[in-house]
């Protein structure tokens, strides 16, 4: 590989009221090197390269400039500083958290309003006096550390916690003693994809060999390895658990049954399918027993049930059932079904009470329901409307549940469930300023290019008209079996309430009909990904919901990657194109950090020719041409993002702003001290929604009143 010529000068332009739409904008002439590759004898040119390095001082200096033509663009909207106050005002009211119950004491997360990080609470019963456990926003003075996550020891003795830096996926994980509020001395660093797993005086994890200097938020991720840790010992001196010498790409995760005789090992070398191992844990020193070889199918355990593990699967069953193992015999045909395969998607199972809670997942809304062991219906979970159950939380032996319900006109509300009744009763409402009867949510299907029907959810308000010139926001994902259901949002209020039109699409390549509609989704049927988002965009126009002139695109991660090609394979159709930490580069993305595992859903550059070459056919980077009048665009990364590192959108937008010919502002917005979007700051999260926003609604030609 040749060496690259690094950045070396931008020139830094003064801004006026240059930003009118119909403006040019100057943006810095972005250095080009050398590099090239060759891919079964196909070179590639990549001239960005340098911008892969983000510990550089030529790549610190190209972030500089961007963000100053950015900020001096956004600056001249003259709406912007009052969609903040309105951001600002509809945020602040409180929000609670689905219980859990560990020994004795219920614990729950609670935001009085603006709080940057959602503050653990803990009472002794449900109607005594909440105690605040820990509050992330003293770990710092911006609210940029965050909880990665926590897990509560059975006997709710120790609170275990993992804690996030500026966004990054390394984790730390802290140990406080719950009765004194006691922090120990315990500290277990390079976390990455791990829970937390009490057993007896510690508890397991999965970590990373310490990155090399300078690599830690872009160097590959291998050889991940679970550990246990000893309360009160360095972590130098934790055992090692499960490891894989000969295979660095894949990661492990630890878990135990309830009652904590078993520990399970999951491994993965990409984000789905499986194999299962497990071990008695009064046989540590015996080795694993492999009770499902892995990677074609998934395995979850729930629980345990005399011996035998209730196990939810895709194994030959693509829309997931729930079946019982005898760990002596773990060969298919000695199976126990217990919940077969449906019609519907099955999602989610746990033990409650006296008997098995499953959600299950119908046109993207949920639907849940309470089993006995054998598999018999006992009763429904009446839910209020379409919607999503938004956590399920309850314990073996309980008589009392809690869940929280949420969908895109109902604010998310908290429910106590009481099992012997079936009734459900509102333990905490939202207050948000919102009025969900001024307000419409439908569910409609469209046919896509080759004829497979997919469903979008659309929320407007009410009164609309069809002339086929409202401002429309369409949203996708379509990988990694995601599923997109209906969810409320605040940041979306401002749009809706001012005439627009909110759309999210079901894509395939999302988990929404199960494994099939996934794989239909993937390596060289991913353009059917793009297909169906392009023919959404086309059938709201056709129905006269938009036109092109006012319909703008969004996604994150994958659905930036969407956002990306659907942009360049058709520039005309949209006005808008958002892409967030997305995807960009299609032949390097396996290069960093945790890449590697997306394979499953990708494929790789160099796997063959037919694979190289259909990805070299839709990466959005290599996709850019000349002379095109490409959307307005805003492009949105984060310092930190060491799940899709920034060189993505770096080299993206480097390569849109030197082709794009228009008026189109083409621009970047990189956050600091933030990443891939978990644990963000509630502060960046409203400054991030704002510029969005702003950038969305002036480009549509909207002309709010706040």
């Amino acid at each position: 590989m040749q060496k690259i010529i690094l950045f070396t000068t931008m020139s830094i332009i003064s801004f006026s009221s240059i930003y009118a739409q119909n403006m040019a904008i100057n943006y810095p002439e972005t250095t080009k090197g050398n590099v090239t590759d060759s891919y079964f004898e196909t070179v590639v040119a990549d001239p960005y390269r340098w911008l892969e390095d983000d510990n550089s001082v030529e790549t610190a200096g190209w972030v500089a400039a961007q963000n100053n033509i950015t900020n001096a663009y956004l600056n001249e909207i003259d709406f912007r500083p009052a969609l903040k106050s309105r951001l600002e005002k509809i945020w602040n009211y409180p929000k609670l958290g689905v219980p859990f119950k560990k020994g004795d004491n219920y614990f729950f997360f609670k935001n009085d309003g603006m709080q940057n990080q959602s503050v653990l609470y803990m009472r002794k019963s449900l109607d005594a006096e909440p105690v605040m456990l820990l509050d992330p926003n003293n770990l710092s003075a911006d609210g940029t550390i965050a909880l990665g996550g926590m897990s509560v020891s059975k006997d709710a003795k120790y609170l275990g916690y993992s804690i996030s830096r500026g966004g990054s996926d390394w984790n730390e994980i802290c140990v406080m003693e719950i009765e004194s509020r006691t922090m120990l001395k315990d500290s277990v660093h390079w976390v990455k994809f791990s829970g937390i797993s009490w057993f007896k005086n510690g508890f397991f994890y999965s970590a990373y060999d310490a990155p090399a200097e300078g690599q830690a938020l872009s160097g590959s991720n291998q050889f991940h390895k679970v550990f246990y840790h000893s309360l009160g010992t360095n972590q130098s001196e934790d055992k090692l658990i499960f490891e894989d010498k000969e295979n660095p790409l894949r990661n492990f995760y630890a878990y135990l049954t309830e009652d904590e005789e078993y520990l399970m090992v999951s491994e993965s070398e990409s984000t789905s399918g499986n194999a299962l191992y497990v071990k008695k844990t009064s046989e540590m020193d015996k080795p694993f027993q492999k009770i499902a070889a892995g990677f074609e199918f998934e395995y979850n355990v729930v629980d345990h049930l005399n011996d035998e593990f209730l196990i939810v699967t895709t194994d030959h069953a693509p829309l997931k059932k729930l079946v019982l193992v005898d760990p002596q015999n773990p060969s298919g045909e000695n199976w126990k079904t217990i919940l077969a395969e449906t019609d519907k998607v099955l999602e989610s199972v746990s033990l409650v009470g006296d008997r098995i809670y499953a959600e299950y997942l119908a046109d993207a809304n949920t639907k849940a329901s309470f089993f006995d062991y054998q598999g018999n219906l006992i009763q429904e979970l009446h839910l209020p409307t379409l919607g999503t159950v938004a956590g399920f939380s309850g314990e073996k032996g309980e008589n009392v549940a809690f869940y929280g319900f949420t969908s895109f006109t109902f604010p998310t509300t908290i429910y106590k469930y009481d099992l012997s009744t079936n009734k459900s009763t509102v333990y905490s409402a939202s207050g948000v300023d919102f009025n969900p009867e001024n307000f419409v949510t439908e569910q409609l299907f469209y046919t896509s290019k080759d004829g497979v029907e997919i469903p979008m959810f659309l929320v407007y308000k009410k009164g609309l008209v069809r002339d086929g010139n409202n401002p429309l926001l369409l949203y996708g994902y379509g990988g990694f079996n995601v599923s997109l259901t209906p969810a409320f949002s605040i940041s979306r209020i401002p749009f809706i309430e001012q005439g627009g039109i909110y759309v999210s699409v079901n894509l395939r390549g999302g988990g929404e009909y199960g494994e099939a509609w996934h794989q239909s989704g993937t390596k060289l049927k991913k353009q059917n990904v793009f297909d169906d988002f392009i023919s959404a965009a086309e059938y709201l126009i056709k129905e006269k919901y938009t036109n092109p002139k006012k319909l703008a695109i969004i996604g994150g991660s994958n659905g930036g990657l969407l956002v990306g090609a659907c942009m360049t394979q058709r520039p005309d159709l949209f006005k808008v194109a958002i892409p967030i930490v997305g995807v960009m580069d299609m032949l390097r993305y396996q290069n960093f950090t945790i890449g590697w595992a997306w394979a499953g859903d990708y494929g790789r550059s160099d796997d063959n020719k037919e694979m190289f070459q259909y990805l070299y056919g839709y990466s959005p980077l290599h996709n850019i041409k000349p002379g095109i009048n490409y959307p307005a665009t805003m492009a949105i990364t984060a310092d930190h993002d060491d799940r899709v590192v920034p060189a993505h959108t770096f080299k993206f937008m480097a390569e849109l702003q030197s082709k794009h010919q228009g008026n189109n502002p083409v621009i970047v917005r990189i956050e600091t001290k933030a990443g891939h979007g978990a644990g963000k700051p509630t502060a960046k999260v409203i400054e991030e929604n704002t510029d969005m926003y702003s950038f969305i609604m002036f480009n549509l030609g909207m002309k709010p009143t706040f």
